[in-house]
């Protein structure tokens, strides 16, 4: 994940959790089976993969978005939460606003990226982690 670490620290919060639960749904092999502590109770199955959080502002996201989209779709998803999507009360109200919007002018909180490894750390390699 990617995020605009100058967004207040409830934003950078909300932005990972809609990411998270996100890729959650569009890579479900990515979250590991259920386990049964010794006193028999269920623990849900978290994430068996890494995925470090990492700071970057909304232009280089911005930029960061649109190089994925041009020259990496085939090796790389990415799942963005954007401006819109953050003002809007619910899910109907985001799909008829963004509709009138162009890529161009959405503003990314965060994106996250997902697929070869090799080329995810070639375009995030260098990025410092959200602290």
């Amino acid at each position: 994940m990617v995020v605009d670490k100058n967004l207040p620290l409830g934003l950078i919060a909300n932005t990972a959790a809609i990411l998270g639960c996100t890729l959650g749904k569009s890579i479900p092999s990515i979250v590991g089976d259920d386990i049964i502590d010794s006193d028999s109770f269920m623990h849900k199955g978290v994430i068996n993969t890494p995925l470090p959080i990492l700071s970057s502002t909304k232009d280089e996201i911005k930029k960061l978005y649109k190089k994925i989209n041009e020259k990496h779709s085939e090796d790389i998803s990415v799942i963005d939460f954007n401006d819109i999507a953050q003002k809007c009360k619910n899910y109907d109200d985001y799909t008829e606003k963004l509709s009138c919007f162009k890529t161009s002018e959405l503003n990314y909180l965060g994106i996250c990226l997902y697929g070869n490894q090799k080329s995810v750390n070639s375009l995030t390699g260098s990025m410092p982690t959200l602290k």
